[in-house]
């Protein structure tokens, strides 16, 4: 059940970041429910391999090479997605996909933490 409430969570930040971050395009909800479909899927299985690679980097400036690796990981969702796209106006598209990634990590450690101490209860 955490799963499916991490994805709602990510699919709304997702339309919001497509909404108030300048520089995103998205039309409807449906192409927020996919992108955050292949969020969980770069994120699976591309993240751990880049955080593995990334690790001491990561280690060596005390985290915050993680930054590095949420965007690259953010920026190819959005690469990736057919209804999200950073159009480049009135920020260029990498600072777009740096802003939003830098949202998407602040909402995620928010949620994240919250749901594992609710199933470290329930054991």
């Amino acid at each position: 059940m955490h799963w499916f409430l991490r994805f709602i969570v990510t699919a709304a930040v997702l339309w919001i970041i497509a909404k108030y971050v300048p520089g995103f395009q998205m039309n409807t909800i449906t192409d927020a429910v996919i992108a955050a479909i292949i969020f969980g899927i770069v994120n699976a299985i591309i993240g751990p391999i880049l955080k593995l690679i990334s690790l001491p980097l990561t280690i060596l400036t005390l985290g915050l090479f993680s930054i590095v690796v949420n965007w690259a990981l953010f920026a190819l969702t959005v690469w990736l997605s057919p209804g999200f796209k950073a159009t480049g106006v009135p920020w260029p598209a990498w600072e777009s996909t740096l802003v939003g990634a830098i949202i998407m990590m602040i909402v995620t450690t928010f949620v994240t933490v919250p749901l594992s101490g609710d199933r470290s209860e329930a054991k």
